[in-house]
């Protein structure tokens, strides 16, 4: 029952883009190429962009993409929304490093962009942990110096992180959902089969949450 929720769950869910807005290709040996580092082909070239494909527990593979800032001394992990791909938020990425002076990781869930597999609720929480697996080994990202960003359907993997880590610096819910039934139904108590149950797991997150969401926009009437 719980392969037929998720599933049914997963069609409501995650909007891929199809096609893709970009691929990946082994990056140059000379150089930031070196290693494990792919490159990121159909977008716009980024020097300054280090991407990987990193393994998970469930065994595909995510693309992340991590930015540096010379000046940096937090580190955003973004989790971004249902029907975006790491190609489409490359913009809005580089302007929150600048602006906010962070280092920035991001990676798209397995079945967005190239990340293999399909995606689901368990998958991303898989992804999420493979990310920040890598931000603590390959970049000696500490705990504490890190805050970790959900938008919309991003807010489950981010609350899920969260719910586990102890000393990390803060977490931001932009359009962050209260569960996946509940974006459908006003429920009042969370079902047994419901999706990314945020309304419960954000009791369990012990650092500042900013949480940004509109019911609504409002238009001048000038």
């Amino acid at each position: 029952m719980g392969n037929v929720t998720s599933s049914v769950a997963a069609r409501l869910a995650f909007f891929p883009p199809e096609p893709a807005t970009y691929g990946v290709e082994p990056a140059d040996q000379d150089g930031a190429g070196a290693g494990s580092l792919l490159r990121m082909t159909g977008v716009s070239p980024d020097a300054g962009v280090e991407v990987r494909a990193l393994p998970t527990r469930a065994g595909t593979r995510v693309v992340s993409a991590f930015w540096r800032h010379p000046a940096a001394r937090l580190t955003l992990l973004y989790s971004h929304g249902n029907a975006a791909d790491l190609g489409q938020m490359l913009g809005l990425l580089l302007e929150l490093r600048t602006h906010l002076r962070v280092n920035i990781m991001s990676y798209d869930y397995s079945g967005y962009g190239a990340s293999t597999g399909k995606p689901s609720e368990y998958n991303t929480y898989n992804d999420i942990e493979a990310v920040y697996d890598c931000l603590k080994k390959e970049y000696g990202i500490e705990e504490e110096d890190l805050i970790l960003y959900g938008q919309s359907v991003g807010s489950g993997p981010t609350l899920h992180l969260a719910s586990r880590l102890e000393n990390i610096r803060g977490v931001v819910l932009h359009s962050g959902i209260l569960s996946g039934i509940r974006v459908l139904y006003p429920v009042k108590v969370t079902l047994w089969f419901d999706i990314f149950k945020n309304i419960d797991k954000i009791k369990q997150v012990d650092c500042p949450v900013l949480v940004i969401h509109v019911s609504r926009l409002l238009t001048s009437c000038s």
